[in-house]
């Protein structure tokens, strides 16, 4: 049967091509090689276009399609990575055995001729003035939020509500489908719903004034300078594999830094990744990756380029990281804070304006995550596939 639909399949897609001038210009292999020793699974494969040489126009762009194997129509997603309404990259997601490879096709099939699946999952991110101005964004394992001006306005004058924060706060999910804008609808309904756990999750993580899970900062003189709430942000893809998102903060400390985060996460995946873009007015000797202790509890681990917590709440455990590449790496340290949301685990880059993290975490509420040792293998693991990353060739059908 696989041989049957592997078949209809190139013939649809000769066919196609032989009509529309040349086969090579409508239809690519792509081989993804697992360059470790370890499984991976629902890994994201980014194909540039460019790469690709296609002859085709932006809407014809919406017509590939990407097939494994056996000929199966593969969930993939167009992205616009600079705004400028022209397609970059088409994503898809592979898992692959220890040293395993596996060939896919990426091919020009105008609507009509073969059926794309429907996405069963879905990376989604928006802003929400309802609830004063959060960004939040989501997949089917995690959801994330931070914060906007109008709730540091609230604070700054007063306000009861308000905050100050450029530290990521936890949603804690129980399902895989999207509860982001029927949570924040509720609140308008209910204040404080989406604090109470009804099946869905909750979020009873308290972010303050802190770092959050993955929230940025300076060290100096044992405490940290950090920006405040982002003052902009621009939504650049949602699903169904990957939202990307950005949030630009005023110049913040005495070294007049500009902070632009870009902050993409996939489906399937625990871990926002995030690329920060920084200049500043005067030279900045490091900077640093915190996650919050709340209460000074729970478990804290430091390794070569990762750090994390594992902490209990309401009788359940939530295990935290962050995590770079080892290259990026300078060392990590614990600051225990009299003062209240000040109280971290810290990682330190070396000195640089531009640099990747990651930062995420599991709930065991879940089940996908038991203890904190399996919660160390996991983010080892993550650390060691962003590090090794799955090699893609791409060549010419018939090349």
């Amino acid at each position: 049967m696989e041989n049957v639909k592997k078949s209809i399949l190139f013939l649809v897609i000769l066919l196609l091509a032989g009509c529309s001038g040349s086969e090579t210009t409508q239809s690519r292999q792509i081989e993804v090689t697992n360059p470790l020793q370890i499984d991976r699974t629902n890994e994201t494969i980014e194909i540039n276009l460019a790469d690709l040489e296609f002859t085709l126009d932006e809407n014809q762009l919406k017509d590939l399609v990407v097939t494994d194997e056996s000929g199966d129509v593969l969930v993939s997603q167009l992205v616009d990575n600079d705004s400028d309404d022209k397609f970059d990259e088409i994503l898809f997601q592979v898992s692959l055995k220890a040293n395993e490879f596996k060939n896919f096709q990426v091919a020009y099939v105008p609507e009509g001729h073969l059926s794309k699946p429907k996405p069963e999952f879905v990376a989604y991110s928006n802003f929400y003035p309802n609830r004063l101005d959060d960004y939040a964004w989501e997949n089917d394992k995690v959801a994330f939020r931070t914060f906007g001006p109008k709730i540091q306005e609230m604070t700054e004058n007063k306000i009861p509500g308000g905050s100050i924060s450029s530290g990521f706060d936890l949603w804690l999910k129980k399902v895989s489908y999207p509860i982001l804008d029927a949570w924040y609808e509720k609140n308008e309904e209910i204040e404080g719903y989406y604090h109470t756990n009804r099946g869905e999750g909750y979020d009873p993580y308290h972010v303050g004034s802190s770092r959050g899970t993955g929230g940025i900062g300076i060290w100096e003189n044992d405490s940290l300078l950090v920006s405040k709430n982002f003052v902009s942000y621009k939504t650049i893809a949602n699903g169904p594999i990957r939202t990307i998102f950005e949030l630009q903060y005023a110049p913040w400390s005495k070294y007049g830094i500009n902070e632009v985060k870009r902050i993409a996460l996939d489906i399937h995946s625990n871990f926002s990744k995030v690329e920060v873009n920084l200049n500043s007015e005067l030279p900045v000797s490091n900077y640093v990756i915190g996650i919050f202790l709340h209460d000074k509890k729970g478990l804290i681990k430091m390794d070569e380029g990762w750090i994390r917590h594992w902490e209990e709440i309401d009788s359940t455990y939530v295990g935290e990281a962050v995590f770079v590449d080892k290259k990026l790496y300078a060392k990590s340290f614990v600051h225990d804070s009299p003062y209240p949301d000040k109280s971290h685990v810290l990682l330190m880059v070396k000195p640089t304006d531009t640099f990747t993290y990651y930062a995420g975490f599991k709930w065991s509420e879940t089940r996908r995550v038991k203890n904190v040792e399996e919660w160390d293998a996991i983010v080892k693991q993550q650390q060691r596939n962003y590090m090794f990353p799955l090699a893609v060739t791409i060549t010419k059908n018939g090349d």
